[in-house]
């Protein structure tokens, strides 16, 4: 006898029933409102990219997490775990023809093979919004300020999250004005990436194992130690226009932002829970270099990413499990065979009316279709019996309320 077949998903990866499609639409619906809202025009791409694209833009240990394989063709191709790369290539491909700067905006399936732990999936989806070609911090307040009106679309509210802000460039001054030669910059920006992980003095050990001198050690802390971003021009302005665009009060200098990427120049952010309960919400940061890795024109660009598994845990733990599931729309059922052309007819009316209806496939008791209505998550219900359609007429229920309304038939 055949070995049984799993009927689970591959490790690492999800299905989506309907009650999870539920929270899904709630989240991929406030990312598609915030992206039109701010005039982020939409694309999409391909899922399976060339693996030398993704090798080049990948770096640190990457690589060695992405999803490849050779075709019948023997071409060396990849799933791509995450979209800018593609974005890049794309931007690559045409930028002779494109009018800058561009707001580009996707809702991209990205895979990456690495350990699960919470908030973290081998598959998920993530939402980019990029500006590319504009120097200006305004591109910065424009991407975080969709972020930041996404999350209040979901139902957060500005004192459920953060979105700590730093700039590398900035940082990097404060490490030289240290007496921290610029090799040993990186091993610093490791250290500020484990700080509050794990103690000062193995931070510390790290430090000095990386070939930083006492004197450098102590340098390096007083620079992690840093609460004030007032030295920096361009801090202090995305500060300013945040205040003018009304989301200052989320946002909050931490100088241990690194982001783990290599390829970023200028501010950088992530956004976390206020509680300290999960993982980044989202990240990302001006890149000055992508273009040029891949053999396109430089180009300035400011993006980010924004994964639906985190923010999903944070919404099913501030507003309820059962929160993404609102009533909507009305059920529609009868008791009969005899009037299931009268509740067919009915339903069409209701849905070239604009509303969703969820029309009952077979005759079932009352009882059985209000359970069946409430359970599917309408807001209104209609049941046809015999005496309904012989005087042209049914009650509509609400089932928050109970409360009915006449309902004509013809």
């Amino acid at each position: 006898m055949a070995d049984k077949i799993s009927f689970e998903a591959p490790r690492g990866m999800r299905d989506f029933y309907p009650a999870d499609m539920a929270w899904r639409n709630r989240v991929f619906g406030a990312f598609r409102a915030a992206a039109d809202a701010a005039g982020f025009e939409p694309y999409d791409a391909c899922v399976v990219e060339s693996y030398e694209l993704l090798a080049r833009k990948a770096g640190e240990e990457v690589g060695e997490q992405i999803y490849h394989f050779y075709d019948k063709s023997d071409r060396h191709l990849a799933l791509r775990a995450e979209m800018t790369p593609t974005l890049a290539r794309m931007v690559a491909q045409r930028q002779k023809e494109l009018p800058f700067p561009l707001k580009w905006t996707t809702i991209a399936q990205c895979f990456r093979y690495e350990r699960m732990t919470k908030g973290r999936k081998r598959e998920h989806y993530q939402w980019n919004v990029d500006i590319i070609g504009e120097e200006s911090i305004l591109a910065e307040a424009e991407v975080i300020g969709a972020a930041v009106d996404a999350l209040r679309r979901m139902g957060l509210s500005d004192s459920d999250f953060r979105v700590r802000v730093s700039s590398r460039r900035f940082l990097g001054e404060l490490l030289a004005g240290s007496g921290i030669a610029p090799e040993r910059h990186a091993q610093v920006f490791l250290a500020l990436d484990k700080r509050g992980k794990m103690p000062d003095f193995e931070i510390a050990a790290m430090l000095r194992d990386g070939g930083l001198s006492e004197a450098e050690t102590q340098a390096a802390f007083a620079v992690m130690d840093t609460r004030d971003c007032s030295g920096c021009p361009e801090l202090v302005e995305l500060f300013r226009l945040a205040e003018v665009a009304g989301f200052a009060d989320v946002l909050q200098f931490d100088i241990s932002v690194i982001r783990g990427l290599s390829y970023y120049t200028g501010i950088v952010f992530e956004c976390f829970d206020t509680a300290g309960e999960f993982r980044a919400i989202f990240g990302g940061g001006r890149y000055d270099n992508l273009l040029t890795t891949i053999g396109g024109e430089p180009a300035t660009a400011v993006g980010l990413g924004f994964g639906d598994v985190v923010v999903t845990e944070l919404l099913k733990a501030r507003l309820g499990a059962d929160a993404a599931k609102a009533r909507v729309g009305v059920a529609v059922g009868f008791m009969f065979p005899e009037q299931r052309d009268a509740a067919l007819a009915l339903a069409t009316r209701l849905r070239r009316g604009g509303e969703r209806v969820d029309l009952s496939l077979r005759s079932m008791k009352p009882k059985k279709f209000f359970s069946h209505a409430s359970e599917s998550g309408a807001a209104k219900a209609v049941f046809l019996g015999p005496d309904d359609v012989a005087r042209g007429a049914a009650r509509m229920k609400d089932l928050d309320t109970r409360t009915e309304t006449e309902v004509c038939l013809n």
